[in-house]
């Protein structure tokens, strides 16, 4: 057979969906020999049948790439779409440059394409995380109108592009969330689970707010039997609703069974850190939740995990080393300042610092080997009746994340107090979690500060918006009784280069002035 005939059998196999590789590898050789003969249809037809078959051919790669760039202006935008199509299911890897340049070309004529191949290259601009801000701008100006025209998977994978690229337009999220709730029964347990996803990650929360999360959460509960195959979407809806403060007991319960936790260890996705994350977001944001709890040695094992990968990707990051030195030669030692997680969970550092009701800096941070080295040096050796001491009894000065994380036990052994469902939201008033700091085990009017060391991946796209996770942490921290000090990355790395003394000033008043007005208040 020619390559026409090649072509067209491998489409019919497609059409009886039959995966037919060895077939497939045949095709892919003789376009590889025969290449410089291919036609632009031809061309198109074969980055189609690539993507039906999940698979690119190596030795096709850069070919692929240099005819992409060849033939550029000649493709119709309909082709452009369905040679984005092809190369996303196939999971081809394509240059920054290649996908830009389709990126311009399709801007220039957007309102000129279907949605159909328009979403298409939406998918593979999420694939390659291209931050194309002229192709953003115009999809922002030409795809809210056409959304309620739109099918439900195609909706999907325009709210998914956003949160992916952390793109935040409130005109696209509120159209999308209008015209869901009525096409909410066509959802698959994939398209539910990354709505709610895409609107947790961006911390949206739309006009009909109620309407559509209830709408998505009732189509959780009528997929329920998919997530036993498919654990990875019952997690990722789950984290996206607690972005949100929204956490659904029974679905909550149901994906911290044992049963459904082995699944989630033998999935093909790492689902350590998303099961982890809920798990004790439920332990502090739920008082009243008496379902089903990660056992503590997992959890043990999982904050080990983090923390060996903070070690070595987040501590050792310049900006916040910087900082952390600065902030001991300010308050007097590395005992005064701990560079930690303070919720491993959260997935990123904190700068840990304690002041007294009078201002003062406390030292707490003994188990730091500088520190000890330095009371070796003053010719003190750090005894345990010493370290008694300096903490004024080591029982009434634990952070409760301490005291949870060694202790080794879920809040509902320990006995805390209940409070009302939180199935709809956060804490309600008066409520406590179980890891709310006891006044006991504080010292009288301490003020506990949690320094966050921000970079660009914690907010939207070129703004000062949160991304959910880490509106999530920092709502956790303040329910555990900390104090949230922002060092944002737009103050603090031009400050970098500038003279120590400005360096220090600035953290100066970060440390004390919010401790100031929370002591006034």
């Amino acid at each position: 057979m020619g390559l026409e005939q090649l072509l067209l059998v491998a489409d019919c196999w497609r059409c009886l969906d039959r995966s037919v590789p060895s077939y497939l590898g045949i095709l892919f050789s003789y376009a590889n020999l025969h290449w410089r003969d291919l036609t632009l249809p031809q061309f198109v037809q074969l980055l189609y049948i690539i993507g039906e078959g999940r698979r690119s051919p190596a030795d096709l790669v850069q070919k692929v790439e240099s005819a992409i760039l060849k033939h550029l202006d000649a493709f119709t935008l309909e082709e452009l779409g369905a040679i984005c199509l092809g190369l996303f299911k196939s999971l081809s890897g394509i240059s920054d440059h290649v996908m830009r340049r389709i990126a311009d070309r399709v801007s220039l004529q957007m309102e000129d394409m279907s949605t159909y191949a328009l979403v298409n290259v939406l998918k593979m601009l999420r694939y390659t995380r291209m931050d194309h801000l002229p192709f953003m701008r115009e999809l922002g100006k030409v795809i809210p109108a056409r959304i309620p025209a739109t099918n439900i998977q195609g909706i999907m994978h325009i709210a998914l592009t956003y949160s992916s690229l952390h793109f935040f337009d409130e005109d696209v999220l509120a159209a999308v969330a209008t015209s869901l709730p009525s096409k909410v029964s066509y959802c698959r347990s994939k398209d539910a689970a990354k709505f709610l996803w895409s609107f947790g990650c961006l911390d949206y929360e739309p006009p009909n707010e109620e309407e559509f999360y209830s709408s998505l959460i009732k189509q959780l509960h009528a997929k329920l039997h998919e997530f036993s195959k498919f654990p990875e979407h019952l997690l990722t809806a789950l984290l996206g609703l607690a972005f949100v403060k929204r956490f659904p007991e029974e679905l909550i319960d149901f994906a911290l069974r044992e049963e459904f936790v082995q699944k989630t260890r033998g999935s093909k996705y790492e689902l350590e850190k998303d099961l982890f994350t809920l798990g004790k977001s439920v332990e502090i944001e739920c008082p009243s939740y008496r379902g089903s709890r990660l056992p503590p040695q997992l959890c043990q094992e999982f904050t080990e995990m983090v923390s060996s990968f903070a070690e070595q990707e987040i501590y050792v990051r310049p900006e916040i080393v910087e900082a952390t030195s600065l902030l001991e030669s300010m308050l007097g030692g590395p005992e005064y300042v701990k560079n930690h997680m303070i919720l491993p969970h959260t997935r990123s550092s904190d700068l840990e610092v304690r002041l007294a009701a009078d201002g003062c800096p406390i030292p707490f941070n003994f188990k730091d080997p500088m520190a000890a080295k330095k009371l070796k040096g003053m010719g003190v050796s750090l005894t345990d009746d010493l370290m008694s001491q300096l903490l004024q009894g080591r029982a009434h000065n634990r952070s409760p994340t301490e005291e949870g994380s060694e202790a080794g036990i879920p809040g509902r052994e320990r006995g805390d107090a209940a409070g009302t469902p939180c199935s709809g939201g956060a804490l309600p008033a008066g409520a406590r979690s179980w890891a709310e700091p006891n006044p006991g085990r504080w010292q009288p009017r301490e003020v506990r500060l949690a320094l966050q060391v921000s970079n660009r991946n914690h907010f939207c796209y070129s703004s000062k918006r949160l991304l959910g996770l880490h509106c999530l942490k920092r709502r956790q921290l303040r329910l555990l009784g900390y104090v949230v000090v922002e060092i944002p990355f737009w103050e603090w790395f031009p400050l970098l280069k500038r003279t120590r003394s400005e360096k220090l000033s600035y953290l100066h008043y970060k440390v004390f002035c919010p401790a100031l007005l929370t002591r006034a208040g």
